[in-house]
């Protein structure tokens, strides 16, 4: 018995020894320890500015001079000649966290709770600061994340995540910033491979619109409940969604269809909501209303057919530009379960082939994301006062053969830029002796 025993603790011990090699060596690093200057570089202000042959300072996490000249006292100077500066990229919706292995390993996933009402549901309490995911998107660039829950219909609070934590207290960079509802389709067929083959069951339009009645009686009723000053007993639903009837949150519609957008359009007016449209693939058949109600739109994923067949073949290409032109305040993702976000400075960099600028790109997945998330204040571009959150690139960041980052820091912190898919391909390089 004693040798069965062990047996099993040096195995055990064995794989313990092989996991440990596995996993990248990333943690989190303590605060900015004195300051920093980045001089000689091409600062991308993220505001459309581009400034050359520039510095910018940080220190105790927030940035202290950015331009030609900065004062350099007791800093920690770093040459970057040659190099671009960008603000750390924003992605504006994930479920970075809440989602490891899309199938096969159940417990790996938890983004997404049974029921129609789940608007209590907090996400930040789920978000898992030990993702694999989480380090090879800090090695693209991204070093802030918009998190939110999915669900049937009212799906819970989302928030804003910056991706150097121990846990989800310390990753918190705005809490519960947002609910998110899921609009119903108003569509007789529904969509989805092979949607349009089969035929409908019952009334979807119907369905749709009983469904669009259940938000609108919940937001009643939470209203109502929030104007009394007393309770007999606290409703965790109602107070939820306090934030909304205040305007410290914003209500986030999960929305591609015209009538979808118009229906939310007009629940933001009934109750006095902030409105972000979240998909809004048709957005530019309402463009003029978008901008007449200060709705923003975050573009879901771009690399993707169109929506209609009467669609040019590149139109969610051309989207972001189209949008520019007509006002309409635009972020964009990159909602593909297989990139995981690490392609959003790519999608940028589509929409800068396709009609933008490369600065109006790159603001699309900085400062107008920050702006849409309710951070503009700390974030979002390179400017005093703001968090230092700052990438050092080799080359063009919206292009995949120039995206090189070789230094990240998030509020100063000179952060790890290592990760599985780099040590996989460092191993591979030694065992086949690839230069």
């Amino acid at each position: 018995m004693q040798k069965k025993y062990t047996t099993l603790l040096i195995v055990s011990i064995a794989l313990f020894q092989l996991k440990a090699i596995a996993q990248e060596t990333v943690y989190p690093v303590g605060p900015q320890a004195g300051p920093i200057v980045i001089t000689h570089a091409t600062i991308h202000v993220g505001n459309g500015t581009v400034l050359t042959d520039a510095s910018v300072s940080f220190d105790k996490g927030k940035i202290t001079g950015v331009g030609a000249s900065v004062s350099s006292t007791g800093a920690t100077i770093i040459d970057a000649t040659g190099k671009q500066i960008y603000p750390g990229l924003i992605v504006p919706l994930s479920s970075l966290g809440l989602k490891e292995i899309n199938s096969g390993v159940r417990g790996s996933n938890d983004f997404q709770e049974i029921g129609e009402n789940n608007a209590s549901i907090r996400t930040i309490v789920s978000y898992n600061t030990d993702s694999k995911v989480i380090n090879v998107l800090r090695a693209n660039g991204v070093l802030l994340a918009h998190v939110a829950p999915m669900g049937e219909l009212i799906e819970g609070s989302s928030s804003v995540v910056q991706l150097d934590a121990w846990n989800y207290e310390d990753a918190a960079y705005k809490t519960d910033n947002g609910i998110f509802i899921n609009m119903p389709s108003l569509l007789a067929r529904r969509g989805g491979r092979g949607g349009f083959m089969r035929p409908p069951t019952g009334d979807p339009v119907k369905e749709a619109m009983n469904k669009i009645e259940t938000i609108k009686t919940f937001f009643t009723e939470a209203r109502a409940y929030l104007q009394e000053k007393n309770h007999a007993e606290n409703n965790l639903k109602f107070e939820a969604v306090r934030g909304l009837f205040t305007g410290k949150q914003k209500l986030y519609v999960r929305a591609n269809e015209v009538k979808q957008m118009l229906l939310a359009i007009d629940l933001g007016k009934t109750f006095g909501f902030n409105i972000v449209i979240v998909g809004a693939a048709e957005s530019l058949q309402i463009a003029s209303i978008l901008v007449e109600n200060n709705v923003p739109v975050i573009l879901d994923n771009q690399h993707a057919l169109p929506t209609t067949e009467d669609d040019d073949i590149d139109q969610l290409y051309k989207l972001p530009a189209e949008l520019k032109k007509a006002g309409v305040l635009f972020a964009i993702n990159d909602a593909n379960d297989q990139s995981k976000q690490r392609n959003i400075s790519f999608n940028a960099g589509t929409a800068a082939a396709y009609g933008l600028n490369k600065e109006e790109a790159l603001s699309a997945i900085t400062l107008n994301t920050a702006k849409i998330l309710g951070i503009d204040d700390v974030t979002g571009s390179i400017e005093t006062g703001k968090d230092a959150n700052i990438i050092i690139s080799d080359g063009d960041i919206l292009d995949m053969r120039g995206n090189q980052v070789s230094k990240a820091f998030i509020q100063g912190r000179d952060i790890s830029l290592d990760n599985k898919q780099k040590q996989l391909y460092e191993r591979y390089k030694h065992k086949y002796k690839i230069n």
